[in-house]
């Protein structure tokens, strides 16, 4: 896998440990390591790409402005319940819509270098627009004016 203008191949590996609470045990997952996919190497790491897509773009502007961007390792698990990673992001979006369907999603601080690349490629294609859309079936403002006019109407 070639790092190009839209993608960057990056070894994750994940590290467990058994956490205890009271007289529960359970394994946690993290992301131990995060290196460039040219980097030596590192033994148990998985080589994934983080892909960068045009309609993202106003996302991936949400995350860098964040006081601590983070990317997403996506994965999969195998048959013993181990993690295996599939996907790194920077959208929140893909990584909440992961979680929601019970895949296994961890964080990462956004590495420097990462974080340049991903503005590089904002700058390159310029910005999209964030458009919060409301649902259709609310009518925040219909209900605010029903509230107030039922205030004045009272004696």
């Amino acid at each position: 896998m070639q790092r190009t203008e839209n993608v960057w191949p990056l070894q994750v590996k994940l590290k467990s440990e058994q956490v205890t609470m009271g007289r529960w045990s359970e394994t946690r997952w993290s992301v131990e390591a995060l290196l460039p996919g040219d980097a030596e190497q590192v033994e148990g790491a998985t080589l994934v790409g983080l892909e960068l897509h045009l309609d993202e773009r106003a996302n991936y502007r949400l995350n860098l402005d964040l006081d601590n961007p983070l990317l997403f390792v996506v994965c999969d698990e195998d048959e013993s319940g181990m993690p295996i990673p599939m996907l790194v992001t920077a959208n929140q979006n893909i990584a909440a819509g992961c979680l929601e369907s019970d895949q296994p999603v961890f964080t990462y601080p956004l590495p420097k270098a990462v974080g340049c690349w991903i503005e590089a490629f904002i700058t390159r294609h310029g910005e999209q627009q964030i458009c919060a859309h409301r649902r259709k079936h609310i009518d925040v403002r219909g209900e605010m004016k029903e509230r107030r006019e039922k205030r004045h109407d009272r004696p």
